[in-house]
């Protein structure tokens, strides 16, 4: 017979293996500073000046010369018409990109209609095209449009993405059962009620991690825009771009303004984090 002494000792010694000991806290904490010292380097540069480059023994700490520089930036080039470009257009691509994949991948999961499987296997194809081979037939449509040089150029073709589909569909099919479904349906639901009511927030993890890279693809695009985009008409990367090409490159001014390109990545990132860590803990309790 096992007394409650033993049990508890038990638990203690179970509790102390599960427990992460020094080692998993330092590689940890290594993988946090490696991952953070870039960030740190660009804000470290953009507030001192390019000067700090040749040094020999370069400072740790950030100077106060990034108010400055970030004035800068704002004279230098158009960054808060560049700013707000490319907020409209990343925000757009990404609520737009969630809804229909979201909606795609709840009929490739839960739907039973002719062809589905074929067609999906020619999305996931699709996956394998190169963007380049796009660009010229692309440009092609958007002039026939009369889009070209607008931010609809930059929006339309993103609406919603082969790898967006991939990704709903998979975690529809362990994430929504099909029991849920017939439950509504029972009590009377349509197919819209279905999805909205029952879809979206069995799959609201994938949906937020989605979201997340979706806005940092859509924010870093650059070569599309580049392309379609006029000059006067600029998002985010095309304004840093500006800022590099003199003969001069200011590395204080080129980081200082993308430090500042970076904060609503981070916003977005810390909106969105507890969604995306609850979607990989649900998906690690599923393995």
């Amino acid at each position: 017979m096992v007394t409650l002494p033993q049990l508890l000792g038990r638990a203690r010694s179970v509790s102390k293996l599960g427990r992460p000991n020094a080692v998993v806290y330092g590689v940890l904490i290594a993988f946090v500073l490696g991952s953070l010292f870039p960030f740190y380097w660009s804000f470290l540069v953009a507030s001192r000046d390019s000067g700090m480059l040749t040094d020999q023994v370069p400072p740790l700490l950030p100077g106060g010369n990034f108010f400055a520089n970030a004035a800068r930036v704002f004279d230098a080039v158009a960054f808060w018409k560049a700013l707000g470009n490319s907020l409209i257009v990343a925000s757009t691509v990404t609520l737009t990109t969630v809804l229909f994949s979201s909606l795609a991948g709840f009929a490739f999961a839960k739907l039973r209609f002719r062809g589905r499987n074929g067609l999906f296997v020619f999305i996931i194809v699709t996956l394998a095209v190169p963007t380049q081979l796009g660009i010229i037939p692309l440009f092609m449509a958007m002039s026939e449009l009369g889009w070209a040089g607008g931010l609809q150029s930059v929006i339309v073709p993103n609406l919603v993405t082969a790898f967006g589909v991939f990704w709903m569909r998979q975690y529809t099919v362990d994430a929504l059962p099909y029991e849920l479904i017939e439950a509504a349906r029972m009590d009377g639901c349509s197919m819209i009620r279905i999805f909205w009511s029952v879809c979206l927030p069995a799959v609201r993890p994938a949906a937020a991690i989605l979201a997340m890279f979706t806005f940092m693809t859509s924010w870093n695009d650059f070569l599309w825009p580049l392309v379609v985009l006029d000059a006067g008409n600029p998002t985010i990367q095309l304004a840093l771009e500006k800022l590099q090409s003199g003969y001069y490159v200011d590395y204080s001014l080129v980081l200082a303004g993308t430090t500042l390109a970076t904060i609503p990545i981070l916003i977005v990132f810390l909106l969105l984090g507890r969604q995306i860590v609850a979607g990989i803990m649900q998906g690690a309790v599923k393995g």
